[in-house]
């Protein structure tokens, strides 16, 4: 055999070969799309939280500006609620002595405790008994003055049989037998009040 003639025979044989296999290429993309047709991608919770957390650039903006307009507003509106709550709700406690005569001084104990029965005032000034007391308007602020000549004095509230030994007025606080106890400086020993 030639080689003209070997070349004949191979394209003759490639073509027929082609011809033979061309139905397959025929209308491929059709059949592809009606098989794929019917078939939809089930989305799982995966890729669920794939999209929320790694959405498109612009969602990621958007997700990041929808955050921090969320945080100013309730920033704002706690800023704004505190300010009202506490400006008409809070109540300004001061001890206050006055000099009285032979050196003691009018000592004014003073116990917030809105809803209590009974406010009593114990230390060392009085031998750890109680001394009561009282809330003549009735808005929850009990009261006592007592007087002290000038040192220092370790006390504590009882509210309603409970121990409170931390005044929110005291110059210091001490922990002893297992409580704590507040304590007071009375006069020039004490340089407070």
């Amino acid at each position: 055999m030639r080689v003209d003639n070997l070349d004949q025979a191979l394209s003759e044989t490639l073509h027929q070969e082609v011809r033979e296999e061309a139905y397959c290429i025929d209308r491929l993309e059709e059949r592809i799309v009606s098989e794929i047709e019917g078939r939809v991608p089930r989305r799982g919770i995966g890729d669920f939280l794939r999209r929320m957390l790694a959405p498109t650039r612009g969602a990621r903006i958007g997700q990041l500006a929808t955050v921090g307009l969320t945080a100013v507003v309730f920033l704002t509106l706690g800023m704004f609620l505190a300010g009202n709550f506490t400006s008409s709700h809070q109540t300004v406690l001061t001890p206050v002595m006055a000099n009285g005569v032979n050196g003691q001084n009018e000592v004014l104990f003073v116990m917030p405790a809105p809803g209590a029965t009974s406010v009593s005032v114990v230390g060392n000034f009085n031998g750890w008994e109680a001394t009561p007391l009282s809330d003549t308007d009735g808005d929850g602020i009990w009261t006592a003055s007592i007087p002290l000549t000038d040192g220092r004095y370790e006390y504590a509230f009882v509210v309603d049989g409970r121990w409170w030994g931390q005044d929110p007025l005291a110059d210091g606080y001490v922990h002893s037998f297992g409580q704590y106890n507040s304590v007071r400086y009375v006069g020039q020993a004490g340089g407070g009040a």
